[in-house]
């Protein structure tokens, strides 16, 4: 029994010098209750909405109240036309634009019922429709106090309209969020095992010993991967657009272009990983399941980021596939040209330059 009790204190012992068990043990759970308490949820809150008022009675302003006051909704922006609202869309995070009609008040009080319009960014039904559903429950409740000392009731109706997939098909989601996924994870975990390799098949001796800088190395290592990944591309834009129906709105070249962007940041963080790797199994672990989830959870894709707590938001930035998954729903969804995507784009070229720059860093040219 002591020689028992002396092999579980030395295991104890172990333990609390190994750091990365003790991570494992204590910060991994907590990591992960955190993560799926807050940022797993699909309710929508916060979202944002402008409205376009032609009527400005005191009945329009007091539901325009109700829905600013809501946890779903703020309302951020005041428009003056008609031809501001597709702007809206595609050069903000507005979620839903609230039209009145000319004499909202007056057509109501007089005929009992008036018609208040709902147009949503439905690039994204899920949330497009959680949004109309918030907006209407919001609008029923205004209508539900009005009616309180009324004997003729009077009716608020709704007229919705969708932009970008009227039809509400997944495909227009689903695609731009497996393009982010697949190539972030497929790519990553391709180069991840690259310089690794090298090392547990003792070839890399002859690899440092050529005359080739650390950069050509790690570019040569990359640029097989890049034209696989191009053909991965294809591939996924023709079985959307003949296979799921779904249109290409925007550029096709832009499009390529981004896509051959974001193959290259992918690329350049597996050769991080690698030149930071001493096993394939360590390089495979950090790369497929270390990645699954942040892209998972921080791209857009599955959860709405707005909804997340700040210090989550902040963490969403440094996610490659959320800028992609924004630059592909904009190009191929909504039709947008290079202006709408400059943002995304300069935040996937920096992360590329610091990437490779940091992988020649960490690339060591002795074994020892």
């Amino acid at each position: 029994m002591k020689q028992f009790l002396v092999f579980v204190k030395k295991e104890w012992l172990h333990i609390w010098r190994d750091k990365r068990t003790l991570f494992i043990l204590f910060g991994m759970p907590v990591m992960q209750i955190l993560i799926f308490g807050f940022a797993l949820s699909n309710e929508v809150k916060n979202s944002k909405v402008a409205v376009l008022d032609y009527s400005k009675d005191g009945t329009t302003q007091r539901i325009i109240q109700k829905l600013d006051e809501s946890k779903y909704f703020d309302v951020e922006k005041i428009l003056t036309g008609p031809k501001e609202i597709e702007k809206t869309f595609q050069n903000s995070t507005v979620k839903l634009v609230v039209v009145f009609p000319a004499n909202f008040e007056q057509t109501m009080s007089h005929g009992n019922n008036a018609q208040i319009q709902l147009i949503t960014d439905s690039s994204d039904p899920n949330t497009g429709t959680t949004v109309q559903n918030y907006a209407n429950a919001i609008i029923g409740g205004f209508q539900e106090e009005l009616n309180k000392n009324q004997k003729l009731p009077m009716q608020i109706s709704t007229q919705i309209k969708m932009l970008y997939n009227p039809q509400l098909k997944s495909a227009f989601n689903f695609v731009p969020g497996v393009m982010a996924m697949v190539l972030m994870l497929v790519c990553t975990m391709m180069t991840s095992l690259a310089i690794v390799k090298e090392k547990e098949m003792g070839t890399m001796e002859i690899i440092l010993v050529s005359p080739l800088k650390p950069i050509m190395v790690i570019l040569a290592k990359a640029v097989p991967y890049l034209f696989l990944s191009i053909v991965n591309i294809i591939s996924i834009l023709l079985l959307s657009v003949y296979v799921l129906d779904l249109p290409i709105a925007g550029s096709l070249f832009l499009l390529m272009s981004e896509s051959i962007l974001f193959i290259i940041t992918s690329l350049s963080l597996g050769l991080l990983i690698s030149a930071n790797s001493n096993s394939q199994q360590s390089a495979m672990f950090v790369s497929l399941i270390g990645l699954f989830m942040p892209t998972l959870v921080f791209s857009g894709f599955m959860f709405p980021i707005d909804n997340m707590p700040l210090p989550m938001q902040v963490i969403s930035n440094f996610i490659p596939a959320k800028w992609f998954y924004i630059i592909v729903k904009s190009v191929m969804i909504k039709g947008l040209g290079f202006g709408a995507v400059l943002k995304e784009t300069a935040i996937l070229g920096a992360m590329t330059i610091f990437l490779i720059v940091l992988s020649v860093k960490k690339f060591k040219i002795r074994l020892a």
